[in-house]
């Protein structure tokens, strides 16, 4: 695939940017940069642009439909970055999940859990996923609520072809960053009691809010409009 020039350096600026607000954000925590995973969210960008994305050094990438995935797949070369599952996953395309994604950021059931873990092993792989978590209660949100948490994250650690790699959530939108920031502290606290079982990362903290995710843990932060532009 030919990439655009202007794309690449467009899209270079901006990542440095947001380079420079993840490492300020960890030096306010008193954290290593290195502890940080930046996810391109790609969500109805095309395949041009996250070709230019990987010419200006940026590795990971999360869609968060499987169908959207599928079409990209093809047009971006095997093995030259890392592919993120972030959205709600039905469990008739978990197969694709399994088969392509690096990891898996939205397991909300037992069923899913299950599902997958079905798939992955006819692939014959171990797939790493985070249990999605509703920190803010809100109804339009997927994930576990708190309370049933904890039953999903011991039954996932059981699964033989599922690493649990920690917890993901999406925090209710607010002007007022304190409100997100105990979203974010909830979910933190939450994982700490349950790192036994391997629940070590954190998936949060998005455009608006990744600076506030990361000074409370966030090891994964998924950004898209702030590298990518705005979207159509």
């Amino acid at each position: 695939m030919s990439v655009s020039a202007g794309h690449v350096v467009a899209i270079r600026a901006r990542l440095q940017q947001v380079e420079e607000r993840i490492t300020q954000a960890c030096h306010q925590s008193g954290r290593s940069r290195d502890e940080v995973t930046l996810i391109g969210v790609t969500k109805t960008f095309p395949a041009s642009l996250i070709a230019a994305a990987i010419e200006a050094g940026l590795e990971d990438f999360g869609e968060n439909k499987v169908q959207e995935l599928m079409s990209k797949l093809p047009k971006i070369p095997k093995g030259s970055c890392r592919w993120h599952m972030i959205g709600h996953l039905q469990r008739n395309k978990a197969r694709q999940v399994a088969l392509y994604a690096d990891s898996f950021h939205a397991l909300d059931s037992r069923r899913l859990a299950e599902t997958l873990n079905r798939h992955a092993a006819s692939c014959g792989r171990v797939l790493p996923c985070f249990v999605q978590v509703n920190v803010s209660g809100e109804d339009t949100k997927f994930g576990v609520g708190e309370g049933e948490a904890g039953e999903l994250i011991e039954q996932t650690s059981a699964l033989a072809n599922l690493e649990l790699k920690g917890l993901m959530t999406l925090a209710a939108p607010s002007p007022e960053p304190e409100v997100f920031r105990g979203q974010f502290r909830k979910l933190s606290r939450l994982a700490e009691k349950y790192a036994h079982l391997g629940c070590t990362a954190l998936s949060m903290g998005m455009s608006g809010d990744f600076e506030v995710a990361i000074e409370e843990g966030a090891t994964h932060v998924r950004i898209g409009s702030a590298i990518f532009g705005p979207r159509q």
